[in-house]
């Protein structure tokens, strides 16, 4: 229960921090350019919070009170978190008063108002931006993207990578930890071209591994690219000794114990954790015999492993963690810090590639080269939010940067009633000399309202369909 409200908190706070991100933009920039703001809020529905900023300098007459117009920016946090606004000044939205009107929406050039709509997922990139900045200065710990194995048969093992491979870049983005790596080789495969990977071998040589283009593109849909390219981290080896065991699974029920360690399963002799969890996920729903060395003493454990559904295969577990000493993973960890110049050309690299990979990876769904399955709903984002600020500040932040950049993508696409729709009918205008007529905007909005409603009922069912299925 606590992790489930830990996750809901997440969540709420990383939505309530984006919105207000990129309400923000609007807000500062309409009001940098003399368009008056009445209210600003974040969140739908019934509002929690309200205060309202200094008003006009128009007075209002003794006994009446000041109208809407006259009166400060309402500032609104509501029930729903689920988006926000910025209600501007608009002639289409009620009378406004002649000497109010020149701080109208309506009544501005095509090009203050496409300023103050492309604001909006400007400032979510500009906090990506910072976002990376500031985890490149405040430094930032990763795995070393060192290759421990190289599967047979794959695409890896045809392009010459080997065990102790250390990749170094990709393209032409270095890549001092397995993360920057995996975000390179997922940028790079989006484009179809062969993918030029430089590594360290085994005795410091730098060396090529070319990667084919065309056999990449569809091997990060259900985000286990490296698997599917054929490469295993290396990993230090961790002995197949209980560090923890989960109440109610298979092993607590069969009588396992932190300090055991498991010496055979089977008949099979075990030398690390890994052989041990292999086994496992082979065997779902099977009873498997083990030895164990308790206190110096041999003894026998039976029990029946457990079973979980990953994707479209069902592995065993039996609810058990590995004993990891203190220091084990220090030779596999890399810091990761740039100066403030650096930093920002880190900063900037990032968000752009991001940017064009979340854009090509939306094309790609649309044309049908790569499944619907890639999407992710408020489920899967939830899960995320809570998992990364369970990890600490440093990794819910490079989730917020990522979640910015997905925001910033969508709403600049030309979908009416995003702001990409909105910029799509001022690029008409300006052509055409004359606004959009209301009834085609009505009618462009019931399209891009059904087209939302479209994706987010997708998303929910790829979200269930993950959650039952995981």
């Amino acid at each position: 229960m606590t992790s489930f409200l830990f996750t809901i908190a997440s969540f709420i706070l990383a939505l309530a921090i984006l919105i207000a991100v990129h309400e923000f933009g609007h807000f500062w920039v309409a009001r940098k350019l003399g368009v008056k703001v009445l209210r600003f809020s974040i969140g739908f529905g019934k509002p929690l919070l309200v205060f309202r900023g200094k008003p006009s300098s128009v007075p209002a007459e003794a006994g009446t009170r000041l109208s809407e117009v006259d009166q400060g920016t309402e500032y609104v946090v509501a029930a729903i978190p689920l988006g926000g606004y910025v209600k501007m000044l608009d002639e289409r939205e009620g009378d406004v008063p002649a000497r109010c009107q020149h701080q109208a929406f309506n009544r501005q050039s095509v090009a203050v108002r496409s300023a103050i709509v492309v604001a909006g997922p400007l400032f979510n990139f500009a906090f990506a931006l910072l976002a990376f900045w500031f985890i490149g200065i405040y430094g930032d710990t990763g795995s070393r993207p060192w290759i421990g194995q190289v599967s047979e048969s794959t695409i890896a093992a045809e392009a010459g990578f080997v065990s102790d491979d250390e990749i170094i870049a990709v393209g032409d983005t270095l890549t001092p930890t397995w993360e920057s790596a995996v975000y390179a080789l997922l940028t790079d495969a989006t484009a179809g071209e062969d993918v030029v990977v430089r590594v360290k071998d085994a005795e410091g040589l730098e060396r090529i591994r070319i990667l084919p283009g065309e056999r990449l593109l569809h091997l990060a849909e259900d985000g286990r690219l490296l698997e599917h390219i054929g490469l295993k981290p290396k990993r230090p080896l961790i002995e197949p000794v209980i560090g923890q065991v989960v109440e109610g699974e298979a092993a607590a029920s069969a009588g396992l114990q932190v300090g055991d360690r498991v010496l055979t399963i089977d008949g099979h002799d075990l030398k690390s954790w890994s052989e041990l969890v292999d086994y496992v996920q082979q065997h779902p729903a099977s009873l498997v015999k083990m030895e164990v060395s308790r206190e110096g003493r041999r003894q026998p454990v039976e029990l029946i492993v457990g079973q979980v559904v990953r994707g479209e295969q069902t592995v065993g577990r039996i609810g058990a963690g590995p004993h990891v000493p203190d220091g084990l993973f220090d030779n596999y960890r890399v810091e990761v810090r740039y100066g403030p110049f650096d930093a920002a050309i880190m900063a900037v690299s990032k968000t752009t590639h991001m940017s064009l990979f979340m854009l090509k990876m939306l094309g790609r769904m649309v044309t049908g080269e790569i499944s619907f399955r890639n999407l992710s709903g408020p489920i899967s984002i939830a899960q995320t939010a809570g998992k990364t600020a369970s990890f600490g500040v440093i990794q819910f932040l490079k989730f917020l940067a990522l979640v910015s950049i997905s925001l910033g993508v969508l709403n600049l696409l030309p979908v009416p009633i995003l702001d990409g729709g909105h910029l799509f009918y001022f690029l008409v205008e300006a052509i055409k000399g004359s606004p959009v007529s209301e009834a085609a905007q009505a009618f462009g909005q019931r399209i891009g309202l059904a087209i939302l409603l479209g994706l987010m009922t997708l998303a929910f069912y790829v979200d269930i369909t993950r959650l039952f299925n995981s």
